[in-house]
């Protein structure tokens, strides 16, 4: 009797197994099979920049000084700026990038360092000859890397903008959020977040175009791998710039616009105008001091 229900027991297990097995490989396939079909939907609007061993992806639109830089929020990249760089486009020079490991720029071989993201978006910025003096403007995290760059680079900087700036928190590691972006890039492997859209739902509002690009990368292990080590390091970069020394002359504007929330995008067109008047603001500012 006891050697019938342990032969049971083991095809349950068995079976169980298999089926597991199937969905994974399954959800492998789906994930992999869709991934290439956005690769030829949503080809890089800029131009992939060498920086050192790997490459960034820069967009710029548009004429005029001072050139705006745009700084992502976390989770996101150049198309997170989707309302934001054609309206900016109509007054003056803008570029979006991405950061490395996130969108369409290589990760490269250099562990992840905050004060970093400065030093790579300044050769970025030279390489692409894009000229100075430049109005940085940073959404949430993307704030932290603004301040971070005028701190270092102060003298090729005339204005900040500041979207919604991160504050510490020492909760986040609890923070069902956080808990979700860790695993996201096992849960995008086997597909679980393309068929679910616990992610990419969260681009939804932005342009159609926009929307589809980072919505397409909302999927992908690699973007949100880099995306999960940049939020697990957010008190470690927000204390940097909490310490970082700006120079007085710089324009610095802080505006409130999509909340506090650690992965806020502007998808609102109407909190999207306020960080896009703020913008339009040190730009004049910057202009009638010339």
């Amino acid at each position: 009797m006891m050697s019938v229900i342990l032969g049971q027991v083991r095809r349950v297990v068995l079976t169980t197994a298999a089926i597991l097995l199937f969905f994974v490989l399954a959800g492998a396939t789906y994930q992999g099979a869709a991934t290439a079909l956005e690769r030829r939907q949503f080809p890089h609007p800029g131009r992939l920049i060498d920086v050192g061993g790997h490459q960034l992806h820069i967009s710029c639109i548009g004429q005029g000084l001072p050139t705006v830089v745009l700084e992502a929020p976390a989770t996101g990249m150049s198309a997170a700026w989707g309302w934001v760089q054609p309206e900016v486009a109509t007054f003056t020079r803008v570029c979006s990038y991405d950061r490395a490991g996130l969108g369409w720029s290589e990760a490269g071989d250099r562990q992840y360092d905050a004060s970093g993201v400065a030093r790579e978006l300044h050769t970025l910025l030279q390489r692409a000859e894009q000229a100075g003096p430049y109005v940085v403007a940073g959404h949430g995290l993307g704030a932290v890397f603004a301040i971070l760059y005028a701190a270092q680079f102060g003298p090729e900087v005339a204005g900040l903008v500041l979207v919604d700036p991160p504050a510490r928190d020492p909760t986040l590691a609890r923070n069902p959020m956080m808990r979700l972006v860790n695993a996201s890039p096992w849960l995008a492997r086997t597909g679980v977040l393309r068929a679910t859209r616990m992610m990419s739902s969260n681009a939804s509002g932005l342009p159609e175009r926009s929307a589809g690009a980072l919505g397409a990368f909302l999927n992908r292990p690699d973007h949100l791998t880099r995306a999960a080590t940049e939020l697990s390091r957010w008190d470690e970069a927000v204390a940097l710039a909490a310490g970082a020394l700006i120079d007085p002359s710089i324009t610095v504007m802080r505006v409130e616009a999509a909340g506090r929330e650690h992965a806020a995008l502007l998808t609102d067109a109407g909190q999207a105008a306020k960080a896009s008047d703020a913008i339009r603001g040190v730009v004049g500012r910057v202009r009638s001091r010339r």
